[in-house]
């Protein structure tokens, strides 16, 4: 596989800015098995493309992939913060040898290497694309964006709020007004189920309802009409505020401008790795999420697990949260660009859960994955963390209807393709 070009500037045509790799467009096709046609039935057109922010993280590189499977030509920005260069080379490595096996041509993929804060360069990027407009609307080849790029650690944030405030929040707020510039509307936004806070823990299933922006009419289970006012009870960190400001701004923004279309899309805990192996969760930086420090502790680069709180009021003691698959969450994304762009959302601001509805507490994801390994984990109780909840699990049913979309794997299929990744890269005890 030849190593991305390096150059000062790119065209879609080169495709070379400033780390690129490029491969020629395609044609619609049929790319996936039966039970996925529904979900990914819609397919662009050539010289359409799809812009990623955060596109080599855990999400965004699933999502990446996931997108080029769909024929979705691609433009990837990623500073390479928290992620690795490599992972650029192994999924167009991947989408190449599926459109191989299927017949078919492998969509354009571009990587921008730098943040996408840095205005003068987005602009740069974003003037590549454009479209003659007759009338001065401004017109892009990039018909829908995806924005993952954002600080995510839970505990970091307590510490440093403003450094996730400045990222997350006003970051974005330039973002989105940049992509406004150049006619760019559709916005898929990666939020996450923290706007729940403390209602995660009231028994009340996590419905959409419970965190609106404006006064919604809903109706219960029985039927029955009732209104929800605008607001979040309890969010318990600064990087759940984040996210929930985020959802604000867009849902402002698109009640003052028709022409955007914005899905915020709040994931609950996503675990698992491509089949493949050779994509999954693989930060540069410390990690904090569950199934990264257990394989620490597998690979022998930590010696045992903490498990914060045992002392939750759960049935084990432990934390219980709705681990969804990552490729599960990464083609949840593609079904909401796919509703968002055929124009069947109910509003042009939507929210979506992204979850199995399924519980699972940290010491079953832990026995799990001895099980699947056959080896032992070794762990230790600790003091809860702040900021953490006890209890985080979906009510996924509004993104099943109005998505079309279902998740298919579990908690064990997420193991198995944990211990593959591991062995894939020789890491496996």
């Amino acid at each position: 596989m030849e190593s991305p070009r390096l150059s000062d500037a790119s065209t879609p045509a080169e495709s070379c800015s400033p780390i690129c790799t490029d491969t020629p467009t395609t044609q619609p096709s049929d790319v996936f098995d039966d039970d996925l046609d529904q979900l990914l039935r819609h397919f662009p057109v050539e010289d359409q493309y799809i812009l990623v922010t955060g596109g080599l993280g855990f999400i965004g590189s699933h999502t990446t992939l996931e997108l080029l499977k769909a024929n979705y030509n691609v433009i990837v920005i990623d500073n390479l913060s928290n992620s690795f260069q490599d992972v650029f080379d192994r999924i167009n490595f991947l989408a190449s040898k599926f459109h191989e096996e299927k017949g078919t041509r492998m969509p354009s993929l571009h990587l921008h290497a730098h943040n996408y804060q840095d205005t003068a360069a987005l602009r740069n990027l974003l003037e590549q694309y454009k479209l003659p407009s007759r009338w001065g609307t401004p017109k892009s080849k990039i018909i829908g964006v995806i924005h993952f790029a954002a600080h995510k650690a839970v505990e970091e944030s307590i510490r440093k709020p403003l450094k996730y405030y400045a990222n997350n929040v006003s970051g974005m707020i330039d973002f989105a007004e940049t992509l406004g510039d150049f006619g760019i509307k559709t916005f898929i936004f990666s939020s996450s189920a923290t706007v729940y806070g403390t209602l995660a823990t009231s028994g009340l299933p996590l419905k959409e309802e419970l965190c609106v922006h404006k006064e919604e009419v809903v109706k219960d289970h029985n039927g029955v009409e009732r209104t929800v006012q605008p607001g979040c009870t309890g969010i318990t960190n600064p990087y759940g505020r984040t996210k929930w400001i985020c959802e604000t701004i867009l849902a402002d923004l698109a009640a003052s401008d028709p022409e955007w279309t914005v899905v915020a899309l709040r994931y609950f805990n996503p675990i698992g790795c491509d089949s493949s192996g050779l994509l999954g969760e693989d930060p540069r930086q410390v990690p904090t999420n569950l199934l990264p420090v257990v394989v620490k502790v597998m690979t022998g680069q930590y010696q045992e697990l903490q498990m914060f709180g045992n002392d939750w009021d759960t049935e084990d003691g432990t934390a219980v949260r709705d681990f969804i698959h990552v490729t599960d969450l990464a083609r949840g994304h593609i079904a909401a660009l796919n509703t968002a762009n055929e124009g069947k959302l109910t509003e042009n601001f939507r929210t979506f859960n992204l979850g199995t509805g399924r519980g699972h507490s940290v010491l079953e994801v832990v026995n799990t994955m001895e099980s699947v390994s056959s080896s032992s984990i070794p762990r230790k109780a600790a003091g809860r963390r702040r900021g953490d909840v006890g209890s985080c699990v979906a009510i996924a049913t509004r993104s099943q209807e109005e998505l079309q979309w279902k998740t298919e794997r579990t908690l064990r299929d997420a193991c198995e393709s944990i211990c593959n990744f591991l062995d894939v890269r020789g890491l496996s005890s």
